[in-house]
């Protein structure tokens, strides 16, 4: 549904509201034929508002000059040889007001960016993964509760990292309780990544190729279920490979193949037209390179990763960073989310559903912070802002993630307004892009929904 910021008070709210749940509404005209003024029939023939229409700034309260200087700034970082080329995106009540591309989507064919480019967008995967999880969800097909290994039995009696013996082999111990699907959601299941942090659960993790693009999602949950967990179920934050085994969990729950379901069940209705596991040779000519940077912190083209191909159909499918996205189609996957569900009389998810997934789900006694910052915590697959002071943002109730490759986005539920920003870029020279949007963003609102 597409919102508007009318006074409940006024006159019209009851018409406005009715119009836009799909409903034609008559006046009366002769006051005495009847004793209402409003009658309300059904109309199948009356269209949804359409979300995400280019508009000017000015006319959801912010300004246009100040909003250009997010397109100044991403511009100066390509000046500076930081980046190689960006794209932007906002919206605001429903609506677009800013898409931007500067720079080159590759360097060495000084082919410039554009607002059509596709990128690897890996740990923005995990969002799109997680709603079509809690579809299933909606079904009854799960409870969050439900222990995983219920439904994924190559998970059945993990055993728990105790510590090392003398000669340096890994000691065990029993879970404490069963890691459940709502702590694989939160990514306090005890499972690791094996990629960013070193422990001997993570050297297993390396040395079993977890991530490898050979295998299927049922054979690298086999994997999985061969190795300890790190830490007890619902103790510990720590970024892991749980949302790739989710996909796993969507394939069981719902008897297809987790990129098929994704296809049939989001990409499709919400007419994602560019996103999937992989660039078709037709589409080859939009992706973006992607770089690094020297030792002389001049950009560096290469994979992030060894042996990624993005170019080809992968086997394996990765729920936690497999995908490939354009800014306007992941526009139209954080719109929906934003909307409670629904996109262009499309509805994936019921409001209270999307809600639940940016509350506060992480176990009441765990320790520690999420993300080892403060102000943050984390819902079913999105980080979420409980405290903006102490984060350094805007509003409470933010929701957000990026992807390794740089690329970020966030959810602003006070002020109605989703941001995108897409780049192709590793390294330790890669700048601040979140926190310069983010400032660029707000200080263009003119009109604050939130105070």
């Amino acid at each position: 549904m597409n919102i508007t910021r009318e006074s409940t008070t006024s006159k019209n709210w009851l018409r406005t509201s009715l119009i836009a749940l799909g409903f034609t509404v008559i006046t009366a005209c002769n006051p005495t034929a009847n004793t209402t003024s409003v009658a309300i029939e059904e109309s199948a023939s009356l269209a949804p508002a359409t979300a995400l229409e280019m508009s000017m700034p000015e006319s959801v309260g912010m300004d246009s000059a100040r909003l250009n200087r997010i397109t100044e700034a991403m511009q100066g970082y390509v000046d500076e040889g930081l980046l190689s080329g960006v794209v932007t995106m906002a919206a605001r009540d429903n609506k677009i007001v800013h898409f931007e591309s500067v720079g080159f989507r590759d360097l060495e064919a000084q082919a410039p960016m554009s607002n059509d480019a596709l990128f690897r967008i890996y740990s923005m995967s995990k969002p799109i993964t997680g709603v079509a999880l809690m579809t299933l969800y909606e079904e009854g097909k799960f409870r969050l509760a439900d222990p995983v290994e219920k439904y994924l039995p190559e998970l059945k009696d993990l055993q728990v990292f105790a510590g090392t013996d003398s000669s340096g082999g890994i000691v065990t111990e029993p879970q404490n309780h069963k890691m459940t699907i709502r702590e694989l959601m939160s990514h306090t299941g005890g499972l690791s990544y094996g990629i960013f942090a070193a422990s001997p659960v993570d050297t297993k993790y390396v040395e079993a190729g977890l991530l490898d693009n050979g295998d299927t999602l049922e054979e690298f949950t086999t994997k999985l279920g061969q190795i300890p967990l790190k830490h007890q179920p619902g103790t510990t934050w720590e970024y892991s490979v749980s949302v790739d085994v989710q996909g796993y969990l969507v394939e069981k729950l719902a008897g297809q193949s987790f990129g098929s379901f994704l296809e049939e069940r989001i990409f499709e209705p919400l007419k994602m037209t560019d996103t999937d596991f992989h660039v078709p040779e037709e589409k080859a000519s939009r992706f973006a390179q992607v770089y690094g940077y020297d030792d002389a912190g001049k950009l560096e083209a290469g994979e992030g990763f060894p042996g990624a191909n993005f170019l080809v159909d992968p086997v394996f499918e990765s729920g936690g960073g497999g995908l490939v996205s354009t800014a306007m189609d992941y526009m139209r996957f954080s719109q929906m989310v934003l909307n409670g569900g629904e996109l262009d009389g499309v509805r994936i998810l019921a409001p209270l559903t999307v809600d639940l997934m940016h509350r506060d789900q992480t176990p009441k006694n765990m320790a520690g912070s999420v993300l080892g910052g403060q102000g943050t915590t984390f819902g079913l697959d999105f980080a979420v802002i409980d405290d903006p002071v102490e984060a350094e943002s805007y509003s409470t109730g933010e929701f957000y993630w990026g992807g390794a490759a740089g690329t970020w986005f966030w959810i602003d539920p006070v002020e109605n307004l989703v941001f995108i920003g897409m780049i192709q870029q590793f390294g330790s020279m890669l700048p601040n892009v979140r926190a310069t949007s983010k400032r660029l963003l707000y200080q263009a609102i003119l009109d604050p929904y939130g105070i």
